[in-house]
């Protein structure tokens, strides 16, 4: 019974968890969706702090981003990770107090860049 009642909080979380990540959302179809440049913000980016996380910048600023964390993509110390290169990502949110706050962020490959540019 104990292992029953662990099993369904550890899924509720987990649940939980998911549906707060906008790297798990789906894009609003009534909202504007973005392509921006995503990097770590100190490495890249030129914000500060002490730590690698995850921003993105907009119309030439950048902003650290809430609702997607750097780590969701893999180490960002590997081979193509954030701390290395500026990638791009489609996303939709607002800046609100100096942060991004991210409803959606979905990570480009560089041929689906290429393409919208077209």
């Amino acid at each position: 019974m104990k292992a029953l009642i662990l099993s369904v909080t550890l899924s509720l979380f987990t649940f939980a968890g998911y549906s707060q990540s906008a790297t798990k959302a789906q894009p609003n179809p009534n909202k504007e969706t973005m392509t921006v440049e995503a990097s770590c913000g100190e490495c890249n980016f030129d914000l500060p702090g002490d730590d690698c996380d995850l921003a993105v910048k907009i119309e030439g600023n950048a902003y650290y981003v809430d609702g997607a964390s750097i780590m969701d993509y893999g180490h960002p110390h590997n081979k193509g990770g954030f701390c290395v290169t500026v990638r791009h990502a489609e996303v939709q949110g607002e800046v609100v107090n100096g942060r991004f706050k991210a409803t959606y962020f979905k990570l480009l490959d560089d041929k689906d860049v290429k393409n919208k540019k077209k």
